[in-house]
């Protein structure tokens, strides 16, 4: 992925006539190059707008909007609808699931996903067939009369892999819409999009505006036709991001390349540290991004490790510069799956030996 090139939309070609997604994620969706100009797309905080023009209103359109959405959709190589939450995110492309579809879902994905899917096949709206998403000839099998395959890749808590491309294929081969949840690989290590998807979903609050302070989703379309659904989608529920948020998640996103690749090493380094621990009856690592997984033995010995830390923060959220942990059976809608002693890790950019000192110690 890191090797692939892409032209900026709406910009002057590059001496190269391509720029790879690190360089896309600080230049993309800037403003044009007028004297005098700002070098940034500033914060638009307006609720109207002269007439005349293709946005009339802020709930239609703004500014800020599209920048970031630029930017995102260099690096997916589609177009990005930017969106309040993640949860508004998925909601979006959940809405193009007609009455009485099916929809195939990884057994182990993010809560929140799983819970309005839930939600939605006891109103009778769709059904919901849970796979293992490592399986992919189980995956396929459960692709007939399906309208949606929703994929997440690492999954979310187990970390497990799809096979995304092989997936897709099979997907598209049947007229089965295809989603990947890629908000733990990022743009920059997964493009769902290139590899057969139809839409990339990302919970932008998490790595890609990583610093803890925003709420903010994304849905990257791979047609111009599902991407105007999307939009509309947003524009009737409402589901709009502030302007603020699109600024600040515009802003993390020019310094992803590099914190994802501190945050990786460290992980992957913990990662081998932890392995050696007595107290580490498995480590669940996807070789790369940012999270992993470790397993103690049961729920009494994980609560105590996340109350010893003192440089971890024990939290639910992820993708920030700070590393967070916390036992995800806490939350009793967590899969019944999920050892109760599995520990969520989300490693940060500190240096990793005061991590790995930390985290030690808690675990005895």
């Amino acid at each position: 992925m890191a090797d692939a090139q892409h032209s900026i939309p709406g910009s002057a070609p590059h001496a190269s006539g391509s720029l790879r997604p690190e360089t896309l994620a600080v230049a993309a969706g800037r403003p044009a190059r007028v004297q005098d100009a700002p070098a940034n797309q500033p914060v638009t905080f307006a609720s109207s707008f002269v007439a005349g023009g293709p946005t009339e209103y802020a709930r239609y359109g703004n500014p800020s909007w599209t920048a970031l959405e630029e930017a995102l959709g260099a690096l997916e190589g589609g177009e990005s609808v930017a969106f309040a939450s993640g949860m508004a995110a998925v909601s979006a492309v959940l809405s193009l699931v007609p009455h009485g579809g099916a929809v195939v879902v990884p057994r182990h994905a993010y809560q929140g996903t799983l819970s309005l899917l839930d939600a939605e096949a006891e109103r009778g709206r769709f059904a919901v067939r849970r796979v293992d998403v490592e399986d992919a000839g189980a995956v396929e099998a459960a692709l007939d009369g399906a309208a949606l395959l929703w994929l997440e890749s690492p999954t979310n808590p187990a970390l497990e892999i799809a096979d995304v491309p092989r997936l897709a294929a099979a997907a598209r081969a049947t007229g089965v819409l295809v989603a990947v949840d890629s908000t733990f690989a990022t743009p920059l290590r997964l493009q769902p999009l290139a590899l057969g998807a139809d839409f990339a979903v990302h919970s932008a609050t998490k790595l890609i505006a990583g610093h803890s302070d925003v709420v903010l989703g994304a849905v990257g379309a791979s047609d111009p036709a599902l991407a105007e659904r999307i939009r509309t989608h947003r524009g009737m529920h409402g589901a709009i991001p502030g302007p603020m948020e699109a600024f600040l998640a515009l802003r993390g996103l020019r310094t992803l390349a590099v914190r994802l690749e501190r945050a990786e090493a460290n992980a992957r380094e913990l990662a081998r540290r932890l392995a050696e621990h007595p107290a580490v009856l498995e480590v669940r690592d996807p070789g790369f991004g940012t999270v992993l997984g470790i397993v103690l033995a049961d729920a009494a010995a994980a609560d105590a490790a996340v109350e010893r830390v003192r440089l971890w923060l024990h939290a639910t959220s992820l993708g920030g510069v700070e590393s967070t942990l916390e036992r995800r059976r806490r939350w009793a809608t967590e899969a019944p799956t999920i050892p109760e002693g599995l520990i969520r890790l989300s490693v940060g950019i500190e240096h990793v030996d005061d991590l790995a000192d930390d985290l030690l110690a808690a675990l005895g």
